[in-house]
């Protein structure tokens, strides 16, 4: 798809959702709205309460910032937004009390930032497929396999990629036999990470150090996600690197790598050391690794991004042994998009500022074919 030097890209950004990442994506999408360019886009802000309302939201980013004294959220009270479902008419609707139906018009893509379940999860990318949308980022199968920490493990295993020691535990399992559940666990060393298995930011994790605290780990993850999994620590360092799709047939494209170090106060990279205590956390970018091992460590992100059929971004977490083994942790399909999250800083030190690498991931969007591909 084309657009003219003259025409605006007419973008919509969707935002919010009903995971416990609501307050993170409302913090992308103010980052995204500050830094679109509006002689090039017009911004459409479509936000998704938190009981997955869907309605027309201000156009104002400081309404969405997330900071230690504002945990923003996407109001109910706003105008509804109806969505298409068929390429045969693919306009938005605007639904107002004791008014008519209005059109916003067709979008010509999509920018999702939504976080964790019923967005990052393929769930919002197979309705955008139905309804023949263009939209920035990977499609169903790599968004929906990315995001189960299982599953994930499970395809770049199999595709000869390390990943560290772990045990999942589905919500069957756990209601069946939950003893069984964690005899399963002790096969891994302490400590151990209990994590929801499809959730992001930190979110519900919990550092257990001993079995009777196995238990009540499992239960606060499950409070996110009925389904665990319960990863063995991984001595070593945490490193990351940015991957974009190429373009047209072109290889993917990867960032400096980046390093994230918790400097005081918190076991582990978890939510508040992520988003609220930036004295606690040293983001260094290049990270200061061998140059074998950043070679090594690129060519892994690029077989992961691979592997998983990831489309326009990827972050890639490794871990990095003290005795130089390199361990896939993560694939990101929507890492964190504001200007200090360490996906746009990789990209940044790699020379591609954050407006410019907004823009880039809209071109990739709009070049894409629909369908299947």
């Amino acid at each position: 798809m084309t657009k003219s030097p003259a025409e605006k890209i007419r973008i919509a950004l969707v935002f919010g959702g009903r995971s416990s990442e609501h307050a993170v994506s409302c913090a992308t999408a103010a980052s995204v709205l500050e830094a679109l360019d509006r002689d090039r886009y017009e911004v459409v802000p479509v936000g998704i309460a938190k009981d997955g309302h869907w309605v027309l939201a201000p156009d104002d980013p400081a309404a969405f910032r997330l900071t230690s004294e504002h945990v923003p959220e996407v109001s109910t009270t706003a105008p509804s937004v109806i969505v298409p479902t068929s390429g045969a008419d693919r306009t938005l609707v605007v639904h107002e009390p004791g008014q008519p139906p209005r059109t916003l018009g067709e979008v010509d893509v999509i920018f999702p930032l939504l976080h964790g379940p019923f967005g990052e999860d393929g769930t919002l990318q197979g309705l955008l497929d139905l309804a023949d949308v263009r939209y920035v980022g990977s499609g169903v199968t790599a968004s929906a396999t990315m995001m189960d920490k299982h599953v994930m493990k499970v395809l770049l295993a199999s595709a000869g990629l390390p990943v560290g020691p772990y045990v999942a535990i589905t919500d069957k399992e756990w209601r069946r036999d939950r003893a069984a559940a964690m005899e399963a666990v002790h096969s891994l060393a302490w400590p151990v990470f209990v994590k929801p298995a499809r959730a992001g930011s930190s979110m519900g994790i919990t550092r257990v150090t001993e079995p009777d605290a196995l238990e009540a780990a499992v239960e606060a993850a499950r409070e996110h996600d009925p389904k665990v999994v319960v990863e063995a620590a991984v001595f070593g360092r945490e490193i990351e690197c940015g991957v974009l799709e190429g373009r047209d047939t072109d290889p993917p494209r990867t960032s400096e790598l980046g390093e994230c170090i918790v400097v005081q106060n918190h076991d582990f990279y978890d939510f508040e050391a992520k988003y609220l205590s930036a004295d606690d956390v040293r983001l260094e970018c290049p990270a200061d690794v061998p140059a074998d091992v950043a070679v090594r460590i690129r060519e892994m992100a690029v077989a992961a991004f691979d592997v998983a059929g990831c489309e326009g971004l990827a972050r890639v977490d490794f871990f990095l042994t003290e005795a130089g083994e390199v361990v896939v942790n993560e694939v990101n399909t929507m890492p964190g998009f504001t200007p200090s999250s360490m996906y746009p800083r990789m990209w940044a030190a790699s020379g591609l500022s954050y407006p410019e690498l907004i823009d880039e991931l809209v071109d990739l969007a709009l070049a894409r074919r629909l369908g299947l591909r």
